[in-house]
């Protein structure tokens, strides 16, 4: 099998890295020329791995085809590029609906969407698909946990979600640098607040079939600190802040 990544970015060199520690079998992978830098540096890190000398010149090489690319982009070159029926296209983009894709590809190709974060890179996080499809689930359940969904329209929640990505690496930085400006080494604090919220989301996993409420309210004790960060940032109206900001993003994926 050989896998052809079309747009080679922070998410393509993770999902390559994450294959490279897997299982997965296959002959070789076919990168666009897209981002020179990371297709180099990807070649130089792995012996399976090619630069195509253009987008179609991939697709008529590969089994399967990434589209990892931004909607504007996706917008503008995949009309004119020539799958084949027997392909898998798996999209990585996050604003162009199915039916888009169908009709932008042209041919009866097999397409599924995915939501890949960069922590694929370590095989762990979960992937959501839609529709669901073995061979893809698979493929991605070697390179962490595989959520299948069959309504589109009901991707569209988890995608809105993966837009928190950035805001929490955020929170970990504004904690890093409070930290830092009370006199702590940026290196202690950084490897305390990432060990910490580490610890705080295996936990949260390890107790995912109880309502998260539980953990919360188990995580506080009465006047304790913990109460206090709940109540004043509730006061300050971070939580709704947040849920506003995931019905911004989920509106913008509907249209």
């Amino acid at each position: 099998m050989i896998l052809g990544f079309i747009g080679v970015g922070k998410i393509t060199s993770s999902v390559v890295n994450g294959i490279f520690n897997s299982s997965i079998k296959f002959k070789k992978i076919i990168l666009s020329p897209r981002n020179k830098k990371i297709s180099k540096n990807l070649k130089k890190k792995f012996k399976k791995i090619d630069i195509a000398k253009n987008n179609q010149d991939l697709i008529d090489k590969s089994n399967w085809v990434f589209l990892a690319i931004t909607p504007d982009v996706g917008n503008k070159i995949i009309k004119d590029l020539k799958f084949k029926p027997s392909q898998t296209i798996v999209s990585f983009i996050s604003t162009i609906a199915l039916s888009e894709l169908r009709k932008a590809v042209k041919v009866k190709a097999k397409i599924v969407r995915a939501i890949p974060l960069p922590p694929i890179s370590l095989r762990k996080g979960p992937v959501p698909i839609c529709p669901p499809d073995q061979k893809v689930k698979a493929f991605f359940n070697n390179l962490g946990t595989t959520v299948e969904i069959k309504n589109e329209k009901s991707s569209i929640n988890f995608w809105s979600t993966s837009g928190m990505m950035a805001p929490f690496y955020e929170v970990l930085r504004v904690m890093t640098d409070w930290l830092v400006k009370r006199g702590v080494k940026r290196n202690s604090a950084q490897k305390y607040i990432t060990s910490l919220f580490l610890a705080l989301s295996q936990d949260a996993v390890i107790n995912s079939k109880e309502n998260l409420k539980k953990l919360v309210k188990n995580s506080q004790t009465p006047k304790g600190l913990n109460e206090q960060g709940v109540k004043e940032l509730t006061r300050a109206g971070f939580y709704k802040s947040l849920e506003k900001t995931l019905n911004s993003i989920h509106r913008r994926l509907k249209k």
